[in-house]
């Protein structure tokens, strides 16, 4: 096997003198980051989560959808709906799984909630992000 480059991988095959050459795609699924999640709600009905230690405001934006909004701010709590693992993965040439940003959070029992994130999680100069419920879930079983 002959690397060309990180993208493609040509395997050459010598057979009567003719030279048989097979290009094959590299896919690629790669943990970003995992840690411990949590998702509150406000005495004001605002969903907040926390991966790990950023934070993030989870608001219905109307025809958009749901968003994710970077929060600097502490966050009274009035329940917990949700406690867990999390886990974010970067996918590129998985024939199954869309490449984008995933984010999957642990919702018990083995099971795994999976969501896309078109733009990335919410940054300090990009404060707002899309998030995208999915079933398409990388995380297959639990330790």
């Amino acid at each position: 096997m002959i690397y060309v480059d990180i993208n493609q991988v040509i395997n050459v095959i010598d057979i009567n003198s003719y030279w048989h050459v097979t290009i094959y795609s590299v896919s690629m699924i790669k943990l970003i980051d995992n840690g411990h999640y949590s998702l509150i709600q406000t005495h004001k009905q605002t969903k907040i989560i926390t991966l790990g230690s950023k934070t993030f405001a989870w608001v219905v934006a109307g025809k958009i959808g749901e968003i994710l909004v970077f929060s600097h701010k502490a966050h009274e709590i009035d329940h917990i709906l949700a406690l867990g693992n999390y886990r974010t993965y970067e996918v590129e040439d998985e024939p199954d799984l869309v490449d984008l940003l995933h984010l999957e959070l642990f919702v018990g029992e083995g099971k795994w909630q999976g969501y896309i994130l078109p733009t990335g999680l919410p940054t300090d100069a990009k404060k707002r992000s899309e998030i995208i419920p999915t079933k398409e879930i990388i995380t297959i079983k639990t330790h």
